[in-house]
């Protein structure tokens, strides 16, 4: 596929891997699932529930715990700390989803109207805070220092990934080693631990557990490039939110950067319009940038990017134990990429 390296999968497995793994990781997703609706209650104060229900319950893929699912079942570990883990890498996410809708003022999120457009901010972000707040009880009912550390720091990395992400709305001489920097954080280090903490959990070595954190890393990055690339041109229904969120939003995402060193005079006239004055935008502004996006091979060169990364992720599992899980997690890394066609 695209020069990924190839997994066992026969053609009819790779339709879509991530239905694949769920349906392989049945049986602990839903030990996982069990331990996000009970962890997800407050019998305090109802209407936490509801709003943590709202979101989490939308679902999503739930790529991130598969993961952590699918790592431990890779090394034959025989306990039930990754539910516990699984669930707690899932609530950090949602927690970080329910603040940046606040943020980024989202229309939509996972198909449907983000928390905070039906709740309040305030609500979503104090429910966020309260879902970080159920991660790190999970994280302790896992019993084991080193993958609450490896889940901790991935919390704090991802909040300053978010601010530097913010910090650069509307900063069109961005670098792309600076975003590449702010993607790193903000998206990568929570796949990264998700896939960290197996390892840890199974006892299985440092090679292994450096093997899986660039895994889940370098999936991680080819899954953000990949959004990126389908904010200037995939379905509203298959991303679950509105395309050209991110160009609407001033966000500085790959394509953008890279469309930006190569214009010229009036080009970079245009992207200071549209991008560094926030009522700058016009109709038919958005269908003129991914005009200036092809020209410049932009998306492209974001989705090669985005196959490096995936290749990279590949090549990791060679330290890997060779079973159904370890294919099973090449080929999502595959799938990530070709999901954009």
């Amino acid at each position: 596929m695209n020069g990924l390296p190839q997994t066992n999968f026969q053609p009819e497995d790779a339709i879509n891997p991530v239905v694949r793994l769920s349906t392989l990781a049945s049986d602990d997703m839903t030990q996982v699932e069990a331990v996000i609706s009970e962890r997800v209650d407050s019998e305090r104060t109802p209407l936490i529930a509801s709003v943590a229900r709202y979101l989490v319950e939308a679902g999503g893929k739930r790529i991130r715990p598969l993961i952590t699912v699918a790592a431990a079942r890779m090394l034959d570990y025989d306990g039930k700390g990754h539910h516990s883990l699984a669930a707690a890498v899932e609530f950090i996410h949602s927690a970080t989803l329910l603040h940046d809708d606040v943020v980024d003022e989202s229309e939509l999120r996972r198909g449907k109207k983000p928390a905070n457009q039906v709740y309040g901010n305030a609500h979503s972000v104090l429910v966020g805070d309260f879902l970080f707040a159920r991660a790190f009880m999970l994280m302790v009912d896992a019993g084991n220092m080193q993958a609450l550390h490896v889940l901790s720091r991935a919390a704090a990395v991802i909040a300053e990934g978010e601010v530097r992400q913010l910090e650069a709305v509307r900063d069109i001489d961005l670098s792309r080693d600076d975003y590449v920097a702010i993607i790193d954080a903000k998206t990568a280090a929570l796949f990264a631990a998700a896939a960290q903490v197996s390892p840890i959990l199974s006892g299985a070595g440092p090679e292994l557990e450096h093997a899986l954190e660039t895994y889940g890393r370098e999936l991680g990055l080819a899954f953000q490039l990949v959004d990126d690339a389908l904010d200037y041109g995939g379905l509203a229904a298959d991303l679950g939110k509105n395309v050209g969120d991110d160009f609407r939003e001033g966000k500085m995402t790959l394509p953008l950067v890279l469309a930006v060193e190569q214009a010229d005079a009036e080009e970079r006239k245009f992207w200071q319009r549209v991008i560094t004055d926030p009522n700058g935008q016009r109709d038919g502004d958005l269908e003129e940038a991914v005009k200036l996006l092809n020209k410049h091979g932009a998306l492209d060169a974001t989705l090669e990017a985005a196959r490096t990364h995936a290749a990279n992720a590949v090549k990791a599992l060679e330290a890997a134990p060779k079973n159904v899980w370890s294919d099973s997690l090449a080929a999502l890394a595959e799938f990530v990429v070709e999901r954009a066609y």
